[in-house]
């Protein structure tokens, strides 16, 4: 089944062209040098930025695929969560490509993306997870999520913990401003941390003692910035050492969820999505844990996979099409920035 299919969630203008589980293309047109200036998303930059080049993307998805509308069986869209009026560039030129040429529209939640973002296989149909074992636990890290959420079939999803604040992406980003680091302030801070030593600075494990599995890194977010201000002149072994000890406290706040949800849920396997999850160290550490605990962890085998895109979206496309679930009111559908998996 071809599908194309849009995203413009947040600050990234994304189109792909898939078929089955297969990624023929995933264009991802990056706006980090337009928000860069203002140390963050603006919003009505982005929308402007959506408009102006999601047409060149899907082209260039299309292209790059070697399909013409013709060849489409379906259109998919994210249609939430995310910011507002960057979500509504995409669902209008999706409904607008389906009134054209007559496909029907799948309309898909994001961080169902991240989380099938395993199943891609490349174009020749190498990768990818062949032997689904469910109940699954996702561990879904991005700039405005962190999430743990029961998979008990395609489909069929529990949310069992969510940040009560900021997201751990959002978090990264934000410390790495407070240490004068350029945005977006995760990939650096992840740079800086492999010169520096994770335990020369104490930070608090947010959420570590709690039965639930929620998360929280309002409190971190605190903790660093008092501990930056009592540095003052911030030297470049302080920044690396701060960057490895933030790192680290991140990673061992997330594993302590994870594993208190595996040894509840006996999970037969972990998918990781989100754009956090390109984090090497995070990376290691839950498949270390995860080979002690005898589960299988899985993750995308692109990276752009990992980052807002539409290739997982496409993904996620095709397991609702087979279910048939399909978007039978165009006009009814409208954007949900604050959507629950």
């Amino acid at each position: 089944m071809k599908i194309l299919a849009i995203d413009t969630s947040c600050d990234e203008t994304a189109a792909a062209v898939t078929d089955g589980l297969k990624v023929f293309s995933n264009i991802i047109y990056s706006q980090i040098e337009t928000h860069r200036p203002f140390g963050g998303v603006v919003p009505h930059l982005a929308k402007r930025e959506h408009q102006e080049k999601l047409p060149l993307v899907i082209n260039e998805a299309m292209t790059e695929a070697g399909v013409t509308f013709d060849d489409l069986d379906a259109i998919a869209v994210t249609y939430g969560p995310g910011l507002a009026i960057a979500l509504e560039v995409g669902i209008k030129t999706a409904k607008d490509l389906v009134r054209k040429h007559q496909k029907p529209l799948i309309a898909v939640d994001h961080m169902e993306g991240h989380l099938l973002s395993s199943f891609a296989k490349d174009s020749k149909g190498n990768f990818g997870v062949d032997d689904p074992r469910f109940p699954a636990l996702g561990l879904l890290v991005s700039g405005g999520h962190t999430e743990l959420v029961l998979m008990l079939n395609f489909g069929d999803y529990q949310l069992i913990g969510q940040t009560l604040d900021d997201a751990a992406g959002e978090c990264f980003d934000k410390v790495g401003k407070m240490l004068g680091l350029p945005y977006p302030g995760g990939p650096e801070i992840s740079r800086r941390a492999k010169k520096g030593n994770p335990d020369a600075i104490k930070l608090p494990i947010p959420m570590k003692s709690s039965p639930d599995f929620n998360f929280s890194f309002a409190g971190l977010k605190t903790a660093c910035l008092y501990r930056i201000q009592k540095e003052g002149k911030l030297s470049e072994k302080f920044i690396n050492d701060f960057c490895a000890s933030f790192e680290k406290t991140v990673v061992e706040a997330l594993l302590i969820k994870l594993q208190a949800a595996v040894d509840k849920h006996q999970p037969g396997m972990i998918l990781l999505g989100g754009g956090v999850v390109v984090n090497e160290k995070l990376q290691t550490e839950v498949k270390l844990l995860m080979e002690k605990k005898g589960v299988p962890a899985y993750l995308p085998y692109d990276r752009k996979l990992l980052l807002d895109n539409a290739g997982m979206i496409g993904v996620a496309a095709f397991f609702k099409a087979q279910r048939g679930d399909f978007v039978k009111n165009l006009d009814g559908l409208d954007r949900q920035p604050r959507l629950e998996i």
